[in-house]
């Protein structure tokens, strides 16, 4: 079914053959997990072009594929490669050859017709398998965030915060961290991107943690929001009017919706709480082998219509300049109905003794 979908756009984009050299498109086109290697797909051949550390692996890995060993540089096998097929026009991704690898193919393959594509938007509906893989890679960061809760106190530096949950993860399954784990407290949480410091957290402070497991190639992506010690009166406002965003977007995150119109319409909920400007990033994001991918919820937003089997998240934010923030966040699945959560840690506001 895969690479149908890429013989679907060799004939669409009129040319003979791909050059695919973007690590999440080998990975999801072949089933090899590597660096270090090129496939060159063709109506007639499917090659997997590596080196000698990964023959063996590849060997299981990618099984369809003629393997071929290269050993005086990738770039050097991949043109080799491509004098010897009859293949004239290939599509490569531009996005993702740099500038000096492109002038080397232009260079020595001068009767070659090279085109820009783009493959990541074949990644976007999940099948099945990758459905189920990112399940439990939801299920996997949920059982951290239960066990987090017993580790985060006073005085607690967010760098052990974001190592326990880090280790939490991989006791429970995981490859590794999705990306780097975010934990801001009080005043950091205005960074969206706060990765974790050698901040102490301190009594009264929310504490954002933005964090995800990988489990056989396939990411999560879940914020958490929670306040040590016991909440103001205000910092309960910001977080109530954040929650109800946040359902609310979920309520829109459907089949035939568009990216730019989920978005709108939790910007909306939060402007009948002032609160439309603190929000300084789009809603969400695809996720499946990596952590943001196609398609989008934002005000730039290229998605015309949600479809049944996208995963996107759902993660408005709050953060105002040097007092502080927060972000509540689930990984979704678009279907025929209702939005499913696939993240499923508790919501409500968590105030943690101290």
């Amino acid at each position: 079914m895969r690479l149908q979908k890429l013989y679907e756009k060799i004939s669409a984009e009129e040319i003979d053959a791909l050059i695919i050299y973007k690590p999440a498109n080998i990975f999801y086109f072949s089933g090899f997990h590597g660096d270090s290697t090129i496939l060159l797909i063709g109506r007639d051949f499917l090659k997997l072009i590596t080196d000698s550390r990964y023959i063996e692996q590849a060997k299981i890995q990618a099984k369809s594929f003629e393997l071929v060993e290269q050993k005086d540089g990738l770039f050097k096998k991949l043109i080799e490669e491509i004098k010897s097929c009859d293949a004239k026009k290939f599509g490569f991704e531009g996005t993702v050859l740099t500038f000096d690898e492109y002038t080397k193919l232009k260079e020595n393959l001068p009767n070659v017709e090279l085109k820009s594509v783009e493959l990541d938007s074949l990644r976007q509906i999940k099948d099945a398998e990758e459905i189920s893989n990112i399940r439990t890679a939801c299920e996997i960061a949920d059982k951290a965030f239960t066990e987090i809760l017993n580790f985060i106190k006073p005085n607690v530096t967010e760098n052990e915060v974001a190592a326990e949950l880090e280790y939490l993860m991989k006791k429970f399954g995981a490859e590794k961290n999705s990306f780097d784990t975010i934990v801001a407290s009080g005043v950091r949480g205005s960074l969206p991107h706060g990765v974790a410091s050698n901040k102490k957290i301190l009594s009264g402070e929310f504490v954002t943690m933005d964090f995800g497991a990988i489990y056989n190639g396939y990411c999560s992506d879940i914020t958490r929001t929670i306040c040590v010690g016991k909440a103001s009166d205000n910092q309960k406002k910001f977080y109530n009017a954040l929650l109800e965003a946040q359902l609310h977007g979920l309520k829109f995150i459907k089949k035939g919706a568009s990216g730019k119109a989920v978005d709108a319409a939790v910007r909306e909920k939060l402007k009948t709480y002032d609160l439309e400007k603190y929000f300084t990033h789009g809603l969400g994001h695809g996720v499946g082998i990596e952590i943001h991918e196609e398609p989008r919820l934002s005000r730039l937003s290229k998605c015309e219509s949600l479809q049944p089997n996208m995963i996107v998240t759902d993660e408005p934010g709050i953060y105002i300049p040097n007092v502080g923030g927060l972000r509540i966040e689930d990984t979704v699945l678009v279907t025929d109905g209702d939005a499913e959560t696939l993240t499923n840690s508790p919501k409500n506001l968590i105030e943690i003794g101290e």
